[in-house]
Formats: C-alpha cells, structure tokens, sequence
C-alpha cells in the first residue's frame, strides 16, 4: 500500500495540473462520489471573464467620455514634448468613469513615450487608502528610488560593456563622452556610490522633512516627467490638510532635470473652496468635469463589458436594461451599474439557470443594498452602534415613530450595560443625524405644538440583519435583552 501511495505521488508531481470543465464533469458522470464543489460545476458557466465587471478593471475603450478624455490628453501631451504638463483637477459623483478615464490615458501616456524614449512616469496613488503626507511622499519617494536602482543597473551593464570594448578597441570611444576606460571606471564607481545612498523611506518614523527631501532628489535624480495621480484627493485634505499639495505643485521651481505634474481626483466639487488659495491657484490649472451618466449611456457601457464578460446568450434582454435602470436612479452610477451586472450573473450561477434574468437583477439590487447597509453598520464606532440598538428596541417593541428623549432613554441603559461613557442628549441627537445622512434611520423634525419640537425616527433598513450585525460586536452583543421603558408621549 505505501508503495503504490509512492508511486501515485509520483505521478502526481510530474503531471499537468490545467483542468478541463468538461472532465471534471464527465467524471461526475461516471459515478464518482460527489465532493463538495462537484455540485457547483455542475452548473452551465455563465461568466467568461468576470473581471471585466469589476471597478478595478480599465477598459481599452470607455464610452461616452471621448470628450473628457481628450481634454486630458491634450494637457499631458505636453509631456511628451519634454515639458511640464499644467496640474488637473478632475471632478464627478462616484461612478461616473473619472478613474478609469485618467488611467487609460495614463496607460497610453506611458505606453507612447516608451514609443518616442521620452521618459515619463505615472504613479497612481488612492488617497483613501494612502491618507496622510507622510505615507504619500514615503510611496513616492520609494517609488522613484527603485526606479534610480534599476536605470543605474542598465546603465552599469552599458558601461562595463563599453569598458570591456574599449580595451579591445580604443577607436570605439570616438562619439562618446569617454576618452579612456579610466573616466568610465570612474563614472561606474560613482554610480555604485549613488545606489548605496538610496535608502527606501520606512513608513513611519522618519521626519516629515527628511522625506520630503528624498522625495525630491529621488524624483530629480534623471531627466523625467512624473505625472502624479491623487484619487480621492479630497480624503487627503481632509485628513492632513494642503500641505502635501502646496509642496508638489510648488516642486517644479527647484528642480534641475525633472519636472512634476498633478492629477487631482475628488468626487467633492466643493473640496478647493478649503484650499490655501495659493494651493488652490497652482493646483487647478486645468479642470475637467465628468456629468453623471443617463440610463441609455449605462446601457451602452453595459453592453460594451457584457460582450467580454458572458458567454453568448447568457442574458435575457431585460437584464442590461434593468440593470441601467436602477443605477439610473443612483445619479448615473456605473460601478453601481457593473456590480448589479455582476451579482446578478454571480446568483443566476447559484440558481444553475441557464440564463440571468430580470429576476436575478431584483435579487442582486436587494443583496447589493444589504451588503451596503451590513458594511456600514459594521464600521459605525461604538456610541452610535448603541444608538441605533436603541432604536431597533424600540421597535421591535412596537414603538412607531420614536422620538429623540425615548432613544437617549434606551441609550443610557445599553452604556450602563457594557460600562460606556453616557454622552449628552445633544451629542445623541448628532448621532442620529449622521445615522439619517448614511440611510440607516429616516429622522423627520415634526412639531408638538405647545411641547416643541421633536424628531421623529425610524429605521430605513431590514431590522433583524441590522440587529444581527450589530450583536455581532462582542461588547454589545453581551447586552440581555432590555424591555424598553417608553415615557408618557404626546400626541397633538
């Protein structure tokens, strides 16, 4: 037995691991014992490549923003030219094509300019993500360190080549900047000098300032145009201020060999009304705004990612309509479009259907919504977690139309439960402002007449996965269940 185990791991090891659907369900067929995903194949595939449906995904071809598109690529064509592109500030509601239309014209800046050996460099930076001015000029400056590293490789191995030739051949040095093997040693040992000094910038602990400066000298060490693009740009200000920007756009004036350009990309239009006028003034030179999509623009995009994304007849004709539709209805959102698109595809693969149909939209528009309202909630911080527990208590004992002092109520006996600070009625009533900003509960301000004024709460999401979500936090889900006292209420 452990000999023929030997020999199967044998084979095992020498064997081609590309699988073929169609074996795997043809060995279903001969009466092998079904594993778990044995039942999932079984299904006919829908999707033929579904990463054309996802956000991160950069079409070759983007409909409906010609216009913008050629507006970019008018003001950074001067890149090519050697000279320094004017800064953009790119603006539009989630979902309206601003990313993927700076990056394609990113990627066809970069891909001419290795054309015509103009050097130029795109570095794409998420400002959600990299968020303050010392992470963003640590990923730059490490960016172009590494850039400096490998121009120094290839210029090493061009010169130790020239160097080997010319011992051979001293006349191969006519035209160079070289007049014997001796100055090109000495250039090589000064290279080498320069690549032992370029030290990567760890993410935290150095000074700012040390950062900034090796930022700049990393950027400036070649002759180059670096176009540096900020997504979410406004997520930056917000959280470290205009410092960051005033220093980029501000760069050029001191560099020698480079020359640095900015893509700002906010979904604020509002975000530079903050800005120190100065950065505000060298910042937005160029402006470009994308309009939100119409439901027949959706279509088309929908149409243009369904012909790569499905296999042939994989949708009903509905679909795509359905599917421009409800995200027609979210301010022309095509992310919202593309993911409805997808989820639908994913549970019509669930349901082993042979097509995806309006129905599959219904129930992927129904997921997405509660994907959205289970993520927020699971991210609330604690006080507005209790808040919001407050009034599903409420009602869920059938209290309808909860007012602001029957909340902070509930509220004070959920903190006394997990031992939490009691913040004020006031800091409560902000608390559910914000909950009514996110959607999550609907606050109307109605008047009691003689009594005042009041809100009036209830919840805009499905209360038992709500619920669920916020038990799942470990402090609050050790509360017992509280029996709300509901004060005398009155009722003009």
């Amino acid at each position: 037995m452990a000999q023929d185990r030997s020999t199967s791991d044998r084979r095992a090891a020498g064997r081609d691991f590309d699988v073929d659907l169609d074996d795997v369900l043809a060995e279903e067929d001969s009466g092998a014992e079904q594993g778990l995903f044995d039942d999932l194949l079984s299904g006919k595939p829908i999707f033929d490549n579904k990463e054309v449906l996802r956000p991160s995904y950069t079409p070759h071809e983007l409909p409906h923003r010609n216009e913008q598109i050629n507006k970019m690529a008018t003001i950074l064509v001067a890149a090519l030219r050697g000279e320094t592109p004017s800064n953009i500030l790119i603006y539009g509601k989630t979902g309206t094509g601003k990313t993927a239309s700076a990056k394609f014209v990113s990627q066809e800046l970069e891909r001419t300019s290795e054309k015509y050996d103009v050097p130029c460099k795109v570095e794409y930076i998420n400002c959600e993500v990299t968020d303050t001015q010392y992470r963003v000029l640590a990923q730059l400056a490490n960016t172009f360190i590494e850039k400096n590293q490998e121009y120094i490789e290839d210029r090493l191995a061009e010169l130790t080549e020239l160097a080997r030739a010319a011992r051979d051949d001293p006349n191969v040095l006519e035209g160079t900047a070289f007049d014997a093997v001796s100055q090109i040693e000495m250039e090589k040992a000064d290279l080498e000098s320069d690549k032992a000094e370029m030290e990567p910038v760890p993410m935290t602990g150095w000074p700012t300032d040390r950062v900034y400066n090796t930022f700049f000298d990393a950027v400036d060490y070649v002759e180059r145009v670096a176009v540096i693009m900020l997504d979410e740009i406004d997520k930056l200000v917000e959280k470290s201020g205009d410092d960051t920007l005033y220093n980029l756009s501000r760069m050029n004036s001191s560099l020698d060999n480079s020359r640095v350009s900015i893509i700002g990309i906010s979904n604020d239009l509002k975000f530079t009304d903050f800005l120190d006028p100065r950065v505000k003034s060298s910042l937005g030179e160029e402006e470009i705004v994308f309009p939100p999509y119409d439901a027949n623009q959706l279509r088309d995009i929908l149409q243009h990612r369904a012909e790569t994304a499905f296999k042939p007849d994989a949708l009903s004709e509905d679909v795509i309509p359905l599917c421009a539709a409800f995200a027609a209805q979210e301010h022309g959102d095509a992310r919202r479009a593309l993911d409805l698109l997808r989820t639908a595809g994913e549970l019509s693969e669930r349901d082993k259907a042979e097509e995806v149909t309006e129905d599959h939209v219904r129930k992927a528009q129904d997921k997405i919504e509660l994907d959205r309202v289970v993520e927020v909630v699971r991210t609330l911080p604690t006080q507005s977690k209790l808040v919001l527990y407050a009034i599903i208590l409420l009602e869920k004992h059938g209290v309808r139309n909860v007012n602001t002092g029957e909340v902070y109520n509930i509220y004070k006996r959920l903190c006394d439960e997990i031992e939490a600070d009691v913040l004020t009625q006031r800091r409560v009533t902000d608390l559910i402002s914000e909950l009514d900003m996110l959607g999550i509960v609907n606050a109307v301000v109605v008047s009691k007449g003689r009594y005042g004024r009041t809100k009036e709460i209830s919840l805009s999401v499905p209360i038992d996965e709500t619920e669920a979500v916020l038990q799942a936090d470990s402090r609050i889900g050790d509360v017992d269940d509280i029996a709300p006292f509901v004060q005398a209420r009155f009722d003009t």
